[in-house]
């Protein structure tokens, strides 16, 4: 005997993301999940480029958009080298990312995509990380004779050398950076900070002031 009452009806079952669950499921990917609707995969160092040969030749993902390093000085593994894919014919991004650290290198993905050895070199450039199989290290945006890696964070904002032009030698030359003034801290009363009398104020007729 019931007392008239009905049971809650269940709901539905949230849509299963197959796009997503077939991600999660290629060998070397150990966290897939979507930000802002688009595909993200963190994955292996030493699985990347079977990752990646596999999101290009199985997943239909023909271009690399963009291969850009991160760096998180906290971190054993300071490195994040991040690699932007899309598929034209499916209109779908995808985000993979790797971790490495200054000792460790990256497969190279030049022979996956030629564009590859631009955004590697910038990389080697700016962080240091080193790709295995990139024929070219060659500095990329600096000097040759740079010291350092500009975009780590632990990198000194003046850097280590200036450039100028030597008036006397008729050439461009290299010094130690040089500041012009040490900083200061002009401790002084600011008139937005308790000054009550301003430049001009004399000339004001009280009087008629409410």
């Amino acid at each position: 005997m019931t007392d008239g009452t009905q049971a809650p009806a269940a709901e539905p079952a949230a849509p299963v993301d197959e796009e997503l669950r077939a991600l999660a499921a290629v060998p070397g990917v150990t966290l897939a999940r979507r930000e802002l609707g688009e595909l993200v995969a963190e994955a292996r160092r030493e699985a990347a480029f079977g990752l990646l040969k596999t999101l290009r030749d199985q997943f239909a993902f023909q271009q690399v958009v963009d291969i850009c390093g991160v760096d998180y000085p906290e971190r054993a593994e300071r490195f994040d080298i991040v690699y932007n894919l899309l598929s034209v014919t499916r209109n779908a991004r995808v985000r993979v990312i790797i971790r490495t650290d200054e000792t460790h290198p990256v497969a190279s993905v030049s022979s996956l995509w030629p564009c590859a050895p631009w955004w590697e070199r910038e990389i080697w450039d700016l962080f240091g990380v080193r790709f295995d199989g990139l024929e070219d290290h060659r500095r990329i945006l600096t000097d040759y004779g740079f010291e350092g890696y500009p975009l780590r964070k632990d990198f000194p904002l003046t850097g280590y050398v200036e450039v100028r032009y030597d008036e006397d030698r008729k050439e461009v030359v290299y010094d130690k950076v040089r500041l012009t003034q040490e900083f200061r801290n002009f401790d002084f009363l600011s008139p937005w900070e308790g000054m009550t009398l301003l430049p001009g104020d004399e000339k004001v007729d009280r009087r008629h002031r409410p």
